[in-house]
């Protein structure tokens, strides 16, 4: 077949074992669970996509400029990120044409062989948009435009795709610092649909996260409190918990490099606390106050209820050119050796 005409279709054992046998069993028990609603605790969404429900712009803007596991692998190969469409710091100029950056998108697709990205693109493609070919450079016009005529009727709707999808929950997450906006609109908006928040405070608990000392002074404003006290701030922190909640919220989410964790003596953490307050700050000192607030996080959970997700392992922003050029989690992320059994013992 030539390039053009190859068809296109996704093996339905394509994640099921290579033995017969073993893949049989794997047939039955996905046969017992695929038609169950999806609950997802951690899901890579905006909250303002099922607030307002608008049609996805266009294929690049859905699948490509904000997806940077696609944007990485694009970059490690070559490409400019300015050519796919990321946002510059700097409001720099960037491909605006969406055409034109699904057609690079296309033309290195076949560089995400092997990778979770090719199985889950490959699976919107197909399963979702019903396209029937293999994205290349050939195709690329043929699929741009069978995807953009989908995004333009109300099925293609994020809260119609929700429903599709048969998702009973799905969480997003947001800052301490967030005013839920988006939440609330959705709480008021009569909508069915559980899109939940799940309350992320690594912007003020981590000394090392951008503006930090801006972050916990504007902690203060939002939860009218003064936090000059190691008392002061964890009632804020307590305070945005109780916000978060009265809009749904059921979960806390923690990003830390590690996952150390330390149980303090009171008049130590608060020592720490002015430290890390008043700066400059040591390495050390950052990831003691990352580990002690981690278990603070987890005493008021169980005061409040929240069930606490850890994220730990993961070295963010690991590329500085790209990090300075285009901010935070722009894919320069790498997996660290983790400790859990020693790092987690303080809090247990």
């Amino acid at each position: 077949m030539s390039e053009r005409s190859a068809a296109f279709a996704l093996h339905p054992d394509r994640l099921f074992p290579a033995d017969r046998e073993t893949r049989a069993i794997a047939r039955n028990l996905y046969a017992s669970v695929a038609g169950l609603p999806i609950l997802s605790p951690h899901g890579h969404t905006d909250p303002q996509w099922f607030a307002d429900d608008v049609a996805f712009p266009d294929p690049a803007n859905l699948f490509i400029a904000p997806d940077h596991y696609v944007t990485r692998m694009l970059y490690s190969q070559g490409a400019r990120l300015e050519e796919l469409g990321v946002p510059r710091v700097d409001g720099g100029a960037i491909e605006t044409d969406p055409r034109a950056i699904w057609r690079r998108f296309a033309a290195n697709f076949h560089l995400f062989r092997g990778t979770p990205s090719w199985l889950w693109l490959n699976h919107a493609f197909t399963e979702v948009f019903g396209v029937a070919e293999r994205l290349n450079a050939a195709s690329a016009d043929r699929i741009y435009d069978r995807i953009a005529a989908c995004l333009r009727t109300p099925e293609f709707r994020p809260r119609a795709l929700f429903e599709r999808f048969n998702i009973e929950a799905l969480t997003t997450t947001e800052s301490p610092l967030d005013d839920l906006r988006h939440h609330r609109k959705l709480k008021a908006s009569g909508w069915k649909g559980r899109v939940l928040t799940a309350f992320r405070p690594d912007s003020v608990v981590d000394p090392a996260f951008p503006k930090f000392a801006d972050n916990l002074s504007a902690l203060a404003r939002v939860a009218n409190r003064d936090i000059s006290t190691w008392d002061g701030y964890l009632a804020a922190l307590g305070e945005r918990r109780e916000f978060f909640k009265s809009v749904g919220c059921t979960s806390t989410d923690h990003g830390h490099p590690t996952a150390r964790t330390a149980d303090l003596p009171r008049d130590e953490a608060a020592a720490l606390y002015l430290r890390v307050r008043s700066g400059p700050v040591s390495a050390e000192d950052a990831e003691m106050f990352r580990a002690q607030m981690l278990t603070e996080m987890a005493k008021m959970s169980l005061a409040d209820g929240l069930v606490m997700q850890i994220h730990p392992g993961s070295r963010r922003d690991h590329n500085p050119s790209v990090f300075k050029a285009f901010g935070r989690d722009k894919g320069g992320d790498i997996p660290a050796p983790t400790d859990y059994v020693a790092a987690l013992k303080p809090l247990l």
